[in-house]
């Protein structure tokens, strides 16, 4: 995938910019959407929650991005009963694998957030993206904290992080976790050996204090180009012990 610059990306206030990125998605394979959500259906109505921030704004300069991805089986082991994750986690409205946490802006040592946008997002703008991210509070939540940062368009930022999954082929993580001695290092492996363009030290692998995956922490420079993530995104140490559950 060409890389794509900040003037594009962020931002896309010209209607030029968008053409950039629809040209763009249209040059990706569009197989890897569909690789970890199984039998997911968009929804046809919406209602999304009022966002309330947790911090002050925060206004810097960007220096790069995260695209976070959550493992669903080990997100959704305590929460199968909770109504507020009934889509994601029941089974009813699809079977979920790596779905997208997030995609944020990063500058140095610190990130921008929760900057003043000028609307809210569309319910259908949200639900575009609910099979590659099947919650939509997270979804606004994610716009209203880390888009509004890139993007005055919510549409925009949405569409971008299509654009950057249908980039990526996920590896099969269901036969990962029955590897003996699985560790951080092969997770890493075996996303890069699905995506030969990608350096293992742009591959954060965020485990939790049982050495279960959690998250895949993808690193991309402005232009989106995969560099290597600093200590905290890059997570877990090559031959930290893993485990993946299966959510069985």
């Amino acid at each position: 995938m060409p890389g794509l610059g900040l003037a594009e990306l962020t931002i896309m206030r010209r209607p030029s910019h968008v053409a950039v990125l629809l040209f763009a998605a249209a040059l990706l394979p569009s197989a890897p959407l569909a690789a970890q959500h199984y039998q997911c259906d968009l929804p046809t109505s919406l209602r999304l929650p009022q966002v309330t921030p947790d911090a002050p704004p925060r206004r810097l300069p960007i220096t790069g991005y995260t695209l976070a991805l959550s493992w669903s089986p080990e997100f959704c082991k305590p929460r199968k009963g909770q109504r507020r994750h009934a889509r994601q986690c029941s089974g009813r409205e699809g079977m979920f694998g790596l779905v997208v946490h997030g995609l944020w802006p990063e500058s140095g040592r610190s990130w921008p957030q929760w900057c003043p946008a000028p609307r809210d997002p569309l319910p259908r703008e949200v639900a575009a993206n609910m099979c590659i991210s099947p919650s939509a509070a997270l979804l606004a939540r994610q716009w209203a904290k880390h888009g509004a940062c890139m993007t005055k368009r919510p549409a925009t930022y949405f569409k971008v992080t299509r654009i950057l999954w249908r980039g990526l082929r996920i590896p099969d993580f269901d036969r990962v976790s029955r590897e003996d001695g699985l560790t951080a290092g092969t997770i890493r492996t075996r996303f890069t050996d699905a995506n030969p363009d990608w350096p293992r030290e742009a591959v954060g692998v965020k485990l939790n204090a049982r050495g279960w995956l959690e998250e895949l922490r993808l690193c991309y420079d402005k232009r989106f180009m995969p560099v290597a993530c600093d200590k905290a995104r890059f997570g877990a140490r090559e031959e930290a012990a893993a485990k993946i559950w299966r959510g069985l």
